[in-house]
Parts: C-alpha cells; sequence; structure tokens
C-alpha cells in the first residue's frame, strides 16, 4: 500500500480500560502510518469508535455519540468497533455515515481495514486474529497491559461472553515485550487489564500466577497492578506471594456483585459470602502490618437484579457494612440485557427501586470511603506523581490508592515519593 495524504482522526472510548489499552494500540499502529490524532470536536477525517454495551445506558450512548459524529463531520469515515459492534453489529451498520463494523474476532482486521478504506481500497483479505495484544501509552506514569480477552463463566445477567468470546491470551513470552517496550517508554506502573485475567492461560497452558511471576522480573517497571480479578481466581498462594515484597501493590478490585447468596446463586456466581469474606480477610492477615497501609478493596456489586426483595437487598448491604468493608463499592443498577436468563424473569425489580437502593450504597461508600482515608492517615507510604498541573498543584496515587496532591514540580513527574498521608 502508497501512503498518501496525512489523515486527521479522532477516537472516543467507551467503557472499560481493556477498551482504553485497545484504542491506544490503534492509535499507536495507525500514528506509524501517518495518521494525526485529533480531538473528536475539532472535526477529522475518520473517527474511530470503541464502544461499550454493559448496559442498555451503554449501547444508546454508543449509538448517540455516532450519529453526532455523523452529524458534526458528513463527510468523514466512521469506524466502529467494541462490545456493541458485537452484540449490535447489524444496528450500527443502519446507521447514517458508518463505514464499517468491527466484532470481537475482527480487532486485528481494525487497523489494515482503516488503511485500506482511507486510501481507496476497501478489500480487506486478511485472516481474523483470535487475539488482539494492545497497551496504552501516552501517559508518563502508568499503562495499561491487557493480558488477556474474553470470558467462559457466563453469569446469567452479563453479554460480556457474547460480545468478547471465548477466555484466550497469547503467550506469556509475547506479553513480556510489550511489558518492556512500556518501560523503555519511561512509564513506572503497569495496570493489568482483560475480561476475566485471573483466567489467564486457557489457550496456552500457563497460568496468571505464572504470568504476574515473570512481570515482576521486567527492568524498569517498579508497579504493578491487578485491574479486576474474580475471588474464586485469586488464591491464597498468589496473596502470600504478592505480599513477599513483590511489585504488586495492595490494592485489589474484586467482583461480588451480591452479598446474598440466594442472589448469588441466582447469578450464576461461582462462591458464596462466607468464601468471599474469607478471602477479604485472608489478604487483610497477609497484607497489613501495624502502622503500616490499609489494604484498598475496590468492591462491584449489582443492585436490582430480578427477584432482588428489600430483605435479600440488605443482606448485601449489612455484608458490605460490617462483613468487607471496602474503601470503595462499584455500585450498578441491574440492566436487562436480551439473550441472558436473568432478561427473561418475570420478577424484575422496579427501576424507582434500583434508584433507592443504589443512593443507599453510595451513602455506604462515601462513609466507607472516608473512614478508610482516616485508617491511612499519619502512614508512610510512596506515591507516583502525575504531570498534569492543576491550579499549581500535582497528584499522584499511593500503593493503595489513595489520590494525594502537593505543591506542582516538574522534577517530580513520573517520580515515586516518600510521603506522610
Amino acid at each position: 500500500m502508497q501512503k498518501t495524504d496525512r489523515y486527521r482522526i479522532a477516537y472516543i472510548t467507551l467503557g472499560c480500560k481493556l477498551n482504553y489499552a485497545e484504542t491506544s494500540t490503534y492509535e499507536r499502529m495507525l500514528a506509524e502510518e501517518g495518521f494525526e490524532a485529533v480531538p473528536w470536536s475539532k472535526g477529522a477525517d475518520a473517527f474511530l469508535v470503541n464502544t461499550c454495551s454493559v448496559t442498555e445506558h451503554s449501547d444508546k450512548k454508543s449509538r448517540n455519540i455516532i450519529r453526532k459524529l455523523h452529524r458534526q463531520n458528513p463527510d468523514a469515515k466512521i469506524f466502529v468497533t467494541g462490545c456493541y459492534a458485537q452484540l449490535k453489529r447489524a444496528e450500527i451498520e443502519a446507521i447514517e455515515g458508518v463505514s464499517k463494523v468491527f466484532g470481537a474476532e475482527e480487532k486485528s482486521l481494525v487497523v489494515p481495514t482503516v488503511l485500506d478504506i482511507m486510501r481507496g481500497s476497501e478489500c480487506c483479505g486478511r485472516d481474523l486474529g483470535t487475539f488482539f495484544p494492545a497497551y496504552s501509552s501516552g501517559e508518563r506514569t502508568r499503562s495499561f497491559l491487557k493480558v488477556q480477552d474474553g470470558c467462559d463463566y457466563k453469569c446469567h445477567y452479563c453479554t460480556v461472553p457474547y460480545a468478547r468470546g471465548e477466555s484466550r491470551n497469547i503467550p506469556i513470552s509475547e506479553i513480556i515485550p510489550q511489558a518492556e517496550a512500556i518501560a523503555a517508554d519511561g512509564i513506572k506502573e503497569i495496570v493489568l487489564t482483560g475480561v476475566n485475567i485471573g483466567d489467564f492461560g486457557k489457550t496456552t497452558g500457563e497460568s496468571f500466577f505464572d504470568l504476574i511471576r515473570q512481570l515482576n522480573d521486567v527492568d524498569g517497571i517498579e508497579r504493578y497492578r491487578i485491574s479486576s480479578i474474580e475471588p474464586n481466581l485469586l488464591t491464597e498462594e498468589m496473596v502470600d506471594w504478592i505480599t513477599s515484597g513483590t511489585k504488586f501493590l495492595p490494592h485489589y478490585h474484586i467482583p461480588l456483585q451480591s452479598g446474598c447468596d440466594t442472589i448469588l446463586k441466582e447469578m450464576g456466581r461461582r462462591y458464596d459470602t462466607a468464601a468471599f469474606a474469607r478471602k477479604i480477610r485472608y489478604i487483610r492477615e497477609k497484607t497489613e502490618v501495624p502502622g503500616g497501609p490499609k489494604v484498598f478493596f475496590g468492591i462491584d456489586v449489582i443492585v436490582g437484579f430480578p427477584g432482588e426483595t428489600d430483605e435479600l437487598f440488605m443482606e448485601t448491604y449489612n455484608f458490605l457494612k460490617d462483613v468487607v468493608r471496602p474503601a470503595f463499592i462499584h455500585i450498578f443498577p441491574y440492566s436487562r440485557r436480551a439473550g441472558t436468563p436473568a432478561a427473561v424473569r418475570k420478577d424484575q425489580v422496579q427501576d424507582s427501586v434500583k434508584t433507592k437502593r443504589v443512593q443507599m450504597l453510595e451513602e455506604l461508600c462515601e462513609t466507607l470511603y472516608g473512614e478508610f482515608i482516616e485508617s491511612n492517615r499519619g502512614v508512610k507510604e510512596k506515591v507516583l506523581f502525575e504531570s498534569t498541573d492543576k491550579n499549581g498543584m500535582m497528584e499522584g496515587y499511593t500503593g493503595n490508592y489513595i489520590r494525594v496532591s502537593r505543591e506542582y514540580d516538574p522534577e517530580l513527574i513520573g517520580k515515586i515519593v516518600d510521603i506522610i498521608i
């Protein structure tokens, strides 16, 4: 293919950090072909939209953005990928202005197809890829590294397995060079991301534990975070190793979804509240020492799952308040998704009830987060400072994910500094 004029392309990413890592990789690859990234609001020759479909609201937001882009610049090409593109391909193809839609198994086709279409050839006869390697760039402190894709769990409320496909990954031997490339850019922290990263190794005969042990040896990377991991896949052996003095931080994002065993069973989850509580307790016992930082737990919770009565919801509320006591609760009102077992149930919960329960958990989250901050006050921690200047101040995160600020000092950008919280 011959390179022609320099094209201006805008990237719009919706949803999770996995999408963010993939979009960033598309951007790097197209930049190598002479494409200039521009803000979507400034107009462009092409738009690449990476969509989300975790809720009906996500679908609607994706549709509205695509239509807005076409109204803003009717001559531009619009390329659409992501979970909504996989689940509702025909719906997106029917939107005026859309040039090409890419499903879950076509991620490796995005860049070559964009090149072909923008350069005048709409024929792209390339083989489909089963895994699209990706990591984010453009930040001076942190990169999101995709290590896994897809999910085999098929929880009764979730369309992600249909949008992302089966659990799969590339070998560790191909991931390590990506981490080394991130380190070569001067980035100090990597966040491991995927759909169900604890399931890593399904296609290569390896394990997530194998992966993190080898990543720990990459020179130049000083800190790792695990973006989200299922409680049944975070083993005690892993926790013991992480707390033995590795680069992995005391920051765990663990989906609970419900603190009620009745609802967990109806959801098709693979643990009960007793097992979840044991895992949280074990991590705290192994990680926390007197006078040291507390473990940050971010917990995902769905409210208003079909059949969740007030009494069953209060089991979740009290489990969070009295047993788990996380630093933060990520709250999601249940969204009815076509094709899932939960969507056809007759005992749907009213939206007004969901809203009330969300509010209750938001208030609980505010209380628990405040208590977490206070429990860390006076503790010595390490902060990786970021480059943004906000009214003469700069910010960064401690190892256990507390955001702190200080007077702006360009000498501290990208450096890890000891502070007292």
